[in-house]
């Protein structure tokens, strides 16, 4: 008999997978230009022209039988070097090579991470919204996802509702700022917060909690004002998974890596529990070429400018024809509260105006939907009057005919 779980989650795709190929095929339908499609975060700008100058040099200069061999399981020690080295440097860590773990992206990061700290019946907390995969990672670890809302119109985190959560059987704690699919940041004081509510727990229940920052993000910061709290400046238990999909635009590339915090008295256990994870699960020597490249490009970014002035637009369009908009700090997502009860319902008929949205139920909160505005700032300026069409379907203020 198969693996009935893992077959289902084979034939169901996601619902933002599923609009994907939706829009590819009204795309065939009707024309590319004529679909307004905000479903999938994929970068929209391109690679910083260091990456290509770096491939290029790497793949002419470099022993091919070198260059494309194994390396380390757990990465090239140069290369975990390298990145160690700038942690250090840009958030005053005393991180080394051995606190680095290469993966084929934070997907990869959190799988491991997560089957490298749970057991059978522990239990992961999360903050709504949140990405819909960390609930297949926590079970596929043997874990039970525990959901907390956060505040209403803000999606900050709510501590009476993480208060309420908080139980023996929490083993770890998964953040994400810049937030997928809200854009939310959390500031020191927040993140200052949080980790003394974790730390007094776990000392009052006698548990260890770890700390997990899903950091995918963590460059697309848009004003000088918001500030992104390095997770390791206030945690001991903490453990950071990275890529480099949205910072360098290299989504299809699948490279990032897992930073243990050498703050931790069980260090070593954790780092090796990483590394016994990526083992068990085959994921182990990314890809050698990448990680030479990261090597490189380690402290380079696209230009996430347009990220912001697509930002800046959509959201002023949006309030102006009377939706109601949380306004994203960071990443390239942002969320709209649904005119109807039923967001779905909101985002079937945003399809009637070829604006493809995806709602908010698949990330913990009802009445809300997410727009992806990492696309081109022709298609935010061409989509406007299509936004302003379903606000007036729904006569919403500023939306009225």
């Amino acid at each position: 008999m198969l693996n009935e779980k893992n077959v289902q989650l084979g034939k169901v795709r996601s619902e933002i997978r599923e609009l994907f190929e939706y829009g590819k095929k009204r795309k065939a339908e009707i024309g590319a230009e004529n679909v307004f499609d905000f479903s999938l975060g994929n970068p929209s700008v391109p690679a910083p022209p260091e990456v290509k100058k770096a491939l290029e040099d790497i793949i002419a200069t470099v022993d091919p039988v070198v260059l494309h061999g194994y390396t380390s399981a757990q990465g090239d020690f140069n290369v975990r070097k390298t990145i160690a080295d700038y942690i250090n440097l840009r958030f005053k860590t005393q991180l080394d090579a051995d606190c680095i773990y290469m993966t084929c992206g934070a997907a990869a990061s959190l799988t491991i991470t997560l089957n490298a700290l749970v057991n059978a019946g522990d239990e992961v907390i999360t903050f709504a919204p949140f990405f819909p995969e960390y609930r297949v990672f926590a079970e596929h670890a043997g874990a039970k996802l525990v959901i907390v809302q956060g505040e209403e119109g803000t999606f900050q985190i709510d501590f009476d509702n993480l208060a309420r959560a908080l139980s023996p059987k929490t083993k770890a704690v998964i953040i994400n700022s810049p937030n997928n699919p809200s854009g939310v940041v959390y500031g020191e004081k927040t993140v200052e917060k949080l980790c003394r509510m974790l730390e007094e727990y776990g000392k009052a229940h006698g548990v260890k909690i770890y700390l997990i920052s899903d950091e995918p993000y963590r460059e697309l910061v848009f004003d000088d004002s918001v500030k992104a709290p390095y997770i390791m400046n206030f945690y001991g238990r903490s453990i950071v998974c990275y890529s480099y999909s949205k910072s360098l635009s290299l989504p299809g590339e699948r490279i990032g890596y897992i930073a243990v915090n050498n703050k931790m008295e069980e260090y070593a256990d954790v780092y090796a529990g990483v590394c016994g994870a990526g083992r068990a699960l085959g994921y182990v020597c990314a890809p050698n070429l990448f990680q030479q490249l990261i090597a490189r490009v380690y402290d380079k970014t696209s230009d996430i400018s347009v990220y912001k002035r697509n930002r800046d637009e959509l959201c002023a369009a949006l309030k102006e024809y009377g939706f109601k908009v949380v306004k994203p700090d960071g990443a390239f997502y942002l969320f709209v509260a649904s005119p109807e009860p039923e967001a779905k319902a909101f985002c079937e008929r945003a399809k009637k105006f070829e604006l493809l949205i995806v709602a908010g139920d698949d990330f913990g909160v009802k009445g809300y939907a997410r727009i992806s505005y990492c696309v081109s700032p022709q298609m935010i300026k061409k989509s406007l009057p299509a936004f302003k069409a379903l606000a007036q379907s729904y006569k919403l203020c500023g939306g009225e005919k």
